[in-house]
């Protein structure tokens, strides 16, 4: 049974608006030792195209606690949520729980359904018969604010 979660209001959703794009001097940093040829190159990201390829589908939700830490998600991290994405097990999803929006690791396997934090001071949330569950979506990616980490 899906939970009905027209009456929620916790999740951002950015105006529909164009997203910047912006020069780059290198299309790769590299994490070990520089590459003097790199110095030269230049390329566009475009936000729009790397952050919302489905933009009719596609959400920005901000995160509140701890529970994902160990996975890179930081309270006030930004998740970019993709409504159109099938989740399968291992994918990050934003899910309803009788009601809540969670932001966990969604498992499947012979054993059933379960909802799995990425910090050990949280317990997993086993999804069993008669519980309002429902994924509302996939996170494909993670905004993070490098400075206040």
């Amino acid at each position: 049974m899906c939970p009905d979660i027209s009456n929620i209001q916790s999740i951002c959703i950015l105006k529909e608006q164009e997203l910047p794009v912006i020069q780059i001097s290198s299309p790769t940093v590299p994490a070990g030792f520089p590459s003097p040829a790199a110095d030269y190159m230049e390329d566009e990201i475009d936000f729009n195209h790397l952050l919302r390829p489905r933009p009719a589908s596609t959400f920005v939700v901000r995160v509140q606690g701890d529970s994902m830490i160990e996975a890179n998600i930081p309270s006030n991290a930004l998740l970019i949520v993709d409504r159109s994405v099938k989740p399968v097990s291992g994918n990050i999803v934003v899910a309803v729980v009788n009601s809540e929006f969670t932001v966990k690791r969604l498992i499947k396997n012979s054993s059933g359904i379960r909802l799995m934090p990425a910090n050990p001071k949280y317990n997993p949330i086993p999804v069993t018969e008669g519980m309002d569950f429902a994924v509302w979506g996939t996170v494909t990616q993670i905004i993070i604010d490098a400075l206040k980490q």
